[in-house]
C-alpha cells in the first residue's frame, strides 16, 4: 500500500533536486558568461597593449633615426661639431675619411656649379636648407660651417654679358654689398614709395650697396662682361623675389586694378611668361624692344648712400702690401664728404658689412691676427696664397687661387701669405657695420709684459728683447 505522505515527500525531494539542478545550471551558465566576458576584456586589453607598444617602438625608432641622421650629418659636415663633444674617429672607413678640414674654411667658388641664364651666370658659396641641393660634399662642408658659425655672410659671383640685365629684385633677408671686378654697369635703386629713384654708373674697383628689401637692378652698359663679387648678410638660405615673378604671381584683375593700363585686364593678359628664368635677362630681339635708353647718374647725394669708389679711396701702405677700405668710421674720421655719406648709410642699417681690398706683394705676409667683432670672408681676384688658421681645432695650412673663397670665424687667428710671382689681390668682407676691431700677433706680443712671456714660454726675460718693435706698421710685411 502506498504511503501518500512518503510520495509527497518524494515529490518534494525531486522538485528540490530539480531546483538545485536548475540553480546549478544557472550559475554554471553565469560563470561561463562571466568567463567569456573576462576573456573578451582580456583580449581587448591585450590588443590595446600590442598596438600601444608598436606605436611606442615606431616613435622611438623615428626619434633615434632622426638623432642618428643629425649626428651623422654633423660628423660629415663638421667633424667636431659644437655639442658633440667628440673628435672624429681616426682611420675610419666611412665618408668622414673623405672630408678635408680646409673645406670648412674655403670654397672653390670658381669651380662650383654654374647657374646659367640668357644674360649671364651666377655661382654660389652658400648654405642650403636641403643637403641634396649641394653639388658636392665639400660645398656642404663650407655651407654648414658658415651657417653654424652664424657668419651673417653668403658670397656669390654675378657675370652679366654686354647689354644683359640683372632683373629688378629685392632680398627679404639680407643686405647686399658688391665689388665690381671688371666691366661697366648702370645701377638703379628704388626707395620707399617709389618717389626717389637713384641711378649711377660703376666701373671696376668700385663698391655697390643695397639695403634689405630695397628694389634694385644692374645692367651691363659696356662691351665687356661685368663680373661682380657679391656678399649678402645672411648665413641662411638667401630669399629673393624678382619683379617679373611678382607680377606673374599676381592675379590679372588685381594687377589691372593696380596699374590701370589702357585696355585694362586685356592688356595685362598680353604678358606671356617666358619658359626661361629671366633673373639675368637678354632677349634676342632686344633691339626691336628698346627704342631709347638713357644711363644717367642721379644728381642727388643719395647716390653715395649706395656707392663707394673703393679704388679711388685712401691707400694704407705697408712694407708688404696695400689695404683700401669701404667702411664706417666714427665721426667720419679720415673720410671725404661723399665717403662720409656711405659710411653713415652702412652704419644706419643693421647687419651690414665692412669691405676692403688687400694686395699682398709676392712673398708678402698678412701677419697672424684676429678680429674681435667680425667674421671675415674673402675672394681671390688674382694671384695665389697660403692660408693658416689657429682656432679651436687644428686645420692644416691650405692654398687658395683665383676664384676661391675663404672664411675666418670671429676670434680665429689667421694669416695669408702670397706665394706666387705676382701680387695676391683679394676683396674682403667683414660682418660688421661698425669700426672693425683687430689685433695682430706682433702687437699682442709687444703689449704683454716680458716677465709674463718669460713665465709662459719658459725662456729668460731678456730673450724677449730680441723681438723688435718697428715704427712702420708690419700688418702686411716682407721678410
Amino acid at each position: 500500500m502506498n504511503n501518500p505522505g512518503f510520495e509527497l515527500q518524494e515529490d518534494g525531494l525531486e522538485r528540490n533536486h530539480s531546483n538545485i539542478k536548475l540553480q546549478k545550471d544557472y550559475y554554471q551558465c553565469r560563470h561561463e558568461e562571466k568567463s567569456c566576458s573576462l576573456m573578451k576584456i582580456f583580449l581587448v586589453c591585450f590588443l590595446a597593449c600590442v598596438i600601444t607598444t608598436a606605436i611606442g617602438v615606431l616613435i622611438l625608432s623615428l626619434l633615434y633615426q632622426g638623432h642618428f641622421d643629425k649626428r651623422s650629418s654633423n660628423s660629415i659636415m663638421n667633424p667636431a661639431a659644437p655639442g658633440t663633444g667628440k673628435d672624429p674617429p681616426q682611420g675610419s672607413n666611412n665618408s668622414n675619411a673623405a672630408t678635408k678640414p680646409q673645406f670648412f674654411f674655403m670654397n672653390q667658388l670658381g669651380k662650383s656649379k654654374v647657374f646659367a641664364f640668357e644674360g649671364g651666370e651666377i655661382q654660389w658659396a652658400r648654405y642650403r636648407n636641403n643637403p641634396k641641393d649641394y653639388p658636392q660634399e665639400k660645398d656642404m662642408q663650407f655651407g654648414v660651417s658658415i651657417n653654424q658659425h652664424q657668419s651673417k655672410m653668403t658670397v656669390g659671383t654675378l657675370k652679366i654679358v654686354s647689354k644683359g640685365l640683372r632683373a629688378p629684385h629685392w632680398h627679404f633677408n639680407a643686405n647686399e654689398h658688391g665689388f665690381l671686378v671688371q666691366g661697366k654697369a648702370w645701377i638703379g635703386v628704388v626707395d620707399d614709395g617709389g618717389n626717389d629713384v637713384t641711378t649711377y654708373n660703376v666701373t671696376a674697383g668700385q663698391v655697390i650697396f643695397f639695403p634689405k628689401n630695397t628694389l634694385h637692378w644692374v645692367k651691363n652698359v659696356g662691351d665687356d662682361d661685368c663680373l661682380f663679387v657679391l656678399f649678402f648678410t645672411t648665413h641662411d638660405e638667401l630669399s629673393t623675389l624678382d619683379v617679373d615673378d611678382a607680377f606673374y604671381m599676381t592675379p590679372e584683375d588685381i594687377a589691372s586694378r593696380s596699374l590701370k593700363p589702357a585696355g585694362g585686364v586685356n592688356f595685362i593678359r598680353t604678358f606671356m611668361k617666358p619658359k626661361e628664368d629671366q633673373a639675368i635677362n637678354l632677349p634676342k630681339n632686344l633691339a626691336e624692344l628698346i627704342q631709347n635708353a638713357s644711363y644717367v647718374q642721379s644728381n642727388s647725394t643719395d647716390v653715395w648712400k649706395y656707392f663707394y669708389d673703393l679704388k679711388g679711396s685712401k691707400e694704407f701702405i705697408f712694407p708688404g702690401g696695400i689695404i683700401q677700405w669701404a667702411r664706417y668710421r666714427k665721426n667720419g674720421a679720415g673720410l671725404n664728404e661723399t665717403e662720409k655719406i656711405y659710411s653713415e648709410s652702412v652704419n644706419s642699417h643693421t647687419d651690414t658689412l665692412t669691405l676692403g681690398t688687400l694686395r699682398i706683394k709676392s712673398n708678402g705676409l698678412r701677419q697672424p691676427h684676429f678680429h674681435f667683432n667680425a667674421h671675415e670672408m674673402g675672394y681671390v681676384i688674382s694671384g695665389c696664397g697660403q692660408i693658416g688658421i689657429v682656432g679651436d681645432r687644428p686645420v692644416p695650412d691650405f692654398s687658395v687661387g683665383i676664384g676661391d673663397v675663404f672664411f675666418f670665424p670671429i676670434g680665429t687667428q689667421h694669416y695669408i701669405k702670397s706665394i706666387c710671382d705676382e701680387d695676391l689681390f683679394m676683396i674682403l668682407a667683414f660682418s660688421t657695420g661698425n669700426q672693425l676691431e683687430t689685433l695682430d700677433m706682433d702687437d699682442y706680443f709687444h703689449a704683454t709684459a716680458d716677465h709674463i712671456l718669460a713665465q709662459l714660454f719658459l725662456k729668460k726675460q731678456e730673450e724677449f728683447k730680441k723681438i723688435p718693435k718697428f715704427k712702420e706698421d708690419q700688418a702686411v710685411n716682407l721678410p
